[in-house]
C-alpha cells in the first residue's frame, strides 16, 4: 500500500507482471473491470483507459460520451490465486470524462471529497466493519442451491462448522494482498460466517469491504460454493407464516479522533460522552431515515431489519445489541461506536459518504444526543416517542426522495439511478 506510480512501473517490471485489472465500483457497490497488458500502464496513468460507459447500469445514456479508468496507484494489491508466474495485479480506480473531469456517479471519488470535508474540521474518522455472509451448496450443474453449507450455529467448531477451513483461506489470501482481518467465526445461521476487521482510514476500509468481497466469493467457488451477501436469503413468506433464519448486516464501527484524541475514549466523571462524539452520533440519529434508502437497499433488506437483532427502531445504547447504535465495552484504540442496520448489499462507498456527512452537520449544528434507550427490542415493545426505522424499501426510497439533505449531499445522477 501507499505505491507511488513510479514505483508501480518498477513493480510491475521486476516481479513479471503480465497481467492488470482496472477495478471501478458502480452506483450500486457492484465491482467492475477492465484488464489491460503492463505495456499500457503508463498510458492508463497518465490519460486513463476508455470504456462503454452506457453498458453500466446507472451511469451514461446511449449518446453520450465513454468513461475513462485511472488507476490510483496506492491501491496495487497482487492476487494470490492466480498464477505466481505472470502475475495478475489489482488497482481501484477514478472514473474521469475526457477531459479529466470527475464523474459524477464515481461513488469512491464522493467519499474521498467527503473526507476532506471533515480534515477541513480537523476530524478523522476510522472505520471498522464486521460482514456476514452465507455459504450455499452447489447443483449438479454449479449453480446456487439456497442448502447451506452446514447446519451450525454460532462460534461452533468443526466438525459441525464446516467452513472452518474456507474462512481461513479468506483470512490468509486477505493478509497476503496487505489486509489483516480482526477475528472470524460461525454465526447464527446455518451456513453463516462472519470476519471482522480493525479500524483503517475511511477510504481503505471501503476499499478494503470491496476487495473482500471480491476473496469471499473466489475462495468459496475454488472450494465448490457460493457465497452470499444477501441481507435475508433463508426467508420464505407463504402468507400464514414466516419461515426465516438469521440476516446478514454489515456493521460498521466508528471512531473519531481530533487533536490527535479518539473523542469515544474521552469521558467526563460522568462517564459521558464528548461533546463532538455525541453530536456526531446524534447526526447520525437524526437523518438515519432519510439515509437507510442507501443503507438497505434492496427489498430483502427489510426482512432482516427488526429481527434476530437487526434493529428496528431509531435509538442507541452503551450496550444493547438490539439497538441500532451501541457503544460497545473497548480499551487501548478500540473506543468506538457501531452502527448495526446497514446491510452488504450497499454501496459502501455512498454508505460511509451519507454516514459521514450526516455526523459532520450534527457537530456543526451541535445536535443534541437523545437519552440512550436500554429497552430489549426482542422482548418488550419502545413507546411512541421512539421512531422505527423504515419498514419497506419503498417507504424508504420515498423518504429519500424528499429528502433535502439527501438532495445536497449527493449528486443527482447517483440518487436518481437507486431511488428510481
Amino acid at each position: 500500500m501507499g505505491y507511488t506510480e513510479k514505483e508501480v512501473l518498477q513493480f510491475v517490471e521486476q516481479n513479471d507482471v503480465k497481467f492488470i485489472k482496472l477495478t471501478f465500483i458502480d452506483i450500486f457497490g457492484n465491482s467492475k473491470n477492465i484488464s489491460i497488458m503492463p505495456d499500457e500502464l503508463p498510458r492508463a496513468f497518465s490519460h486513463g483507459i476508455p470504456f462503454d460507459a452506457s453498458e453500466v447500469k446507472g451511469f451514461m445514456k446511449t449518446f453520450e460520451t465513454d468513461l475513462f479508468l485511472v488507476p490510483d496507484p496506492s491501491t496495487l494489491a497482487v492476487l494470490p490465486w492466480r498464477p505466481q508466474h505472470g502475475r495478475v495485479v489489482r488497482f481501484y480506480c477514478s472514473i474521469v470524462y475526457p477531459d479529466g473531469r470527475s464523474f459524477e456517479g464515481d461513488s469512491r471519488c464522493l467519499l474521498k471529497q467527503t473526507v476532506g470535508e471533515l480534515q477541513k474540521e480537523g476530524i478523522s474518522c476510522r472505520i471498522g466493519t464486521e460482514c456476514e455472509f452465507y455459504l450455499f451448496e452447489l447443483d449438479e450443474k454449479g449453480n446456487s442451491t439456497l442448502t447451506p453449507h452446514d447446519n451450525a450455529s454460532y462460534c461452533d467448531t468443526a466438525p459441525l462448522d464446516k467452513g472452518e477451513n474456507v474462512r481461513r483461506d479468506i483470512c490468509l489470501t486477505l493478509e497476503e494482498m496487505g489486509i489483516k482481518p480482526e477475528s472470524s467465526h460461525h454465526e447464527t445461521g446455518p451456513g453463516q460466517h462472519e470476519i471482522d476487521f480493525k479500524c483503517s482510514e475511511t477510504l481503505t476500509a471501503a476499499d478494503n469491504l470491496a476487495t473482500f468481497k471480491m476473496v469471499v466469493k473466489t475462495i468459496a467457488a475454488k472450494n465448490g460454493l457460493h457465497a452470499s451477501f444477501h441481507p435475508k436469503p433463508l426467508y420464505v413468506d407463504n402468507d400464514e407464516v414466516h419461515y426465516t433464519k438469521s440476516g446478514s448486516g454489515l456493521h460498521i464501527n466508528f471512531s473519531l479522533h481530533k487533536d490527535g484524541k479518539n473523542l469515544l475514549e474521552h469521558k467526563d466523571e460522568n462517564d459521558s460522552l464528548h461533546p463532538a462524539a455525541a453530536n456526531f452520533i446524534a447526526g447520525i440519529l437524526y437523518r438515519i431515515k432519510d439515509i437507510t434508502a442507501f443503507l438497505n437497499p434492496v427489498e430483502e433488506s427489510y426482512n432482516r431489519l427488526g429481527s434476530f437483532e437487526a434493529p428496528g427502531y431509531i435509538s442507541w445504547s452503551k450496550q444493547n445489541r438490539s439497538q441500532l447504535i451501541r457503544i460497545p465495552s473497548s480499551y487501548g484504540d478500540n473506543f468506538r461506536f457501531e452502527l448495526r442496520s446497514p446491510d452488504p448489499m450497499c454501496n459502501q462507498y455512498i454508505a460511509l459518504s451519507l454516514l459521514l456527512k450526516a455526523g459532520l452537520e450534527g457537530i456543526k449544528d451541535k445536535r443534541e444526543l437523545p437519552k440512550p434507550c436500554n429497552i430489549d427490542f426482542s422482548i418488550d415493545k419502545p413507546d411512541a416517542s421512539i421512531e422505527r426505522l423504515p419498514q419497506t424499501l419503498n417507504e424508504a426510497k420515498i423518504i429519500a426522495a424528499k429528502s433535502t439533505f439527501i438532495a445536497q449531499e449527493l449528486p443527482a445522477k447517483i440518487t436518481a439511478a437507486i431511488l428510481s
